[in-house]
């Protein structure tokens, strides 16, 4: 009954060979009901029994791992945009970024979050590693990365800024991060200090350092600018880094090298005072040595001690304002040795805005000064070292102690600075002149430069150690500009003879 139930067999007398059409009940339920032997079956039939059995159980078998792996793919994608809805983003965004980078689907999630929190740690916040993850994907995968943060984090001591990180991490090509740290390590090694490679970075095309720039390059860098001042010159101007070695930097540093008289260490001078100086090209800088030579008269020496003691004169617009103010010195009675020597001690006449000079030129003028006057020339030099604001209190304290304006200008006259000194400092030493000195503010007329010393360790000092000899009555010349050596010696002779 059972096998009847099970087999049915029909044999087509007109098609042959034979056709066979088995009808089994699945076999689960089969052996759950009854167990039997194979040779309950005819023996002709009994391998074709067997195999279909182990057909079955195999399709069988197979359905159901196909069931699982299904199960733990919709599992895996369900906690993807889980975890992806926390970080902030929609359901059809984090569809996009599946698309964008399907490796994500096949990374274990718990590796997938913990790449999440290692960027957290690195102080961004949830709208920066949402706007990491939209651009660039991989970062979720990423096997470099892991190297990158820990050199962040463990090495760099989390010290760059996030905003910093955030650039660096958004790149097309992951695989640059690892030149990356290679290329920081070699700017510590040199002499970067750790808490200021956030500010050498964040200055830098980060893009071209990476992609463009080998570690290799940069030694090269570094290697020929430290004769004059190397990795120094890139902490101030880190800009340089971006530059190339043959075509920019060699062609510029020697042009400034050759105008020097091949002086490495006064080269070194002018790129520790202006690293930016390398950014203008050789043609530009030739044209503004060659416009002071032809139109202020000067040698080419002249030249690169203006340019040494204040490079930025490189920098200044010909015609806007080195034109007007070599003009302005020759209207006032400078020749080419005149202008030398002016330009030498005020180089920033050459510079300063013409708001700034305008400002500072009426001043003088209200006190006295006359247009077209070497005496106004000079003054202008000296008040090219303060601000307007500054200017204008010093000649309202000087009226307020008595003085008149002639005495001011006779004063800026015989000491130029007297204008430029600090109004604060001013008041103290005017204070002390007056309250603890005993002098008449009218003595400043014969000696302006007193002014010019330091309170405490000139001015103080010498009046009280001749207190104590009862030299109280010494000028102020003598008081102060007598030296110490000879000073002392006074001082004591005094004490004696009192003795």
């Amino acid at each position: 009954m059972v096998i009847l139930s099970l087999v049915s067999c029909s044999v087509s007398l007109f098609s042959p060979p034979i056709s066979l059409r088995l009808r089994f009940p699945p076999v689960t339920s089969l052996f759950s009901h009854v167990s039997f032997p194979a040779s309950t079956f005819k023996p002709e039939l009994r391998p074709l029994f067997v195999c279909c059995l182990q057909r079955r159980e195999t399709a069988h078998i197979h359905r159901c791992n196909c069931l699982t792996c299904t199960i733990d793919g919709e599992t895996q994608i369900g906690s993807l945009f889980s975890l992806f809805r926390d970080i902030g983003f929609k359901e059809e965004e984090t569809e996009m970024i599946l698309a964008k980078n399907p490796d994500v689907k096949s990374t274990p999630l718990d590796k997938i979050s913990a790449r999440v929190a290692s960027l957290q740690s690195l102080k961004l916040d949830g709208f920066a590693i949402q706007g990491l993850i939209a651009k660039c994907p991989s970062l979720l995968t990423s096997e470099e990365l892991d190297l990158v943060i820990t050199f962040l984090v463990d090495e760099l001591e989390g010290r760059l800024d996030p905003e910093l990180v955030e650039r660096i991490l958004a790149v097309s090509d992951t695989s640059f991060l690892l030149s990356f740290n290679q290329k920081v390590r070699l700017l510590i090694h040199h002499g970067i200090p750790k808490e200021k490679i956030s500010y050498v970075l964040s200055k830098v095309y980060l893009n071209k350092l990476m992609y463009q720039k080998s570690v290799e390059d940069i030694e090269r860098l570094i290697s020929y600018l430290e004769p004059f001042g190397g990795i120094g010159i890139i902490a101030r101007r880190p800009v340089i880094l971006n530059s190339d070695l043959d075509t920019q930097l060699i062609p510029r540093v020697e042009f400034i090298r050759n105008l020097s008289g091949e002086d490495d260490f006064a080269t070194g001078t002018v790129l520790r005072r202006l690293p930016a100086i390398l950014s203008y090209s050789v043609d530009h800088m030739n044209s503004h040595v060659e416009f002071l030579k032809s139109f202020a008269g000067l040698t080419s020496e002249q030249v690169f001690k203006i340019v040494h003691v204040f490079p930025n004169v490189i920098s200044t617009s010909k015609e806007r304002k080195l034109r007007p103010r070599i003009e302005f010195l020759k209207e006032s009675g400078f020749d080419s040795p005149g202008m030398f020597k002016f330009l030498s001690k005020a180089p920033l006449f050459l510079a300063l805005s013409e708001d700034n000079l305008s400002h500072k030129l009426g001043f003088l003028v209200k006190i006295g000064y006359k247009h077209r006057t070497r005496e106004l020339a000079f003054a202008m030099g000296a008040v090219t070292r303060t601000s307007s604001d500054n200017m204008q209190r010093v000649i309202g304290l000087y009226l307020s102690y008595g003085l008149s304006l002639e005495d001011i200008l006779a004063m800026s006259t015989k000491h130029p600075q007297v204008l430029q000194y600090s109004h604060t400092s001013l008041e103290e030493k005017l204070e002390y002149l007056i309250e603890y000195m005993g002098r008449e503010v009218e003595e400043l007329l014969a000696f302006p430069a007193f002014l010019g010393y330091k309170l405490d360790s000139r001015i103080k000092h010498r009046y009280e150690e001749k207190l104590k000899s009862r030299g109280e009555n010494m000028s102020l010349n003598k008081l102060l500009t007598v030296s110490a050596e000879r000073f002392s010696k006074t001082a004591d002779n005094i004490e004696v003879i009192c003795l």
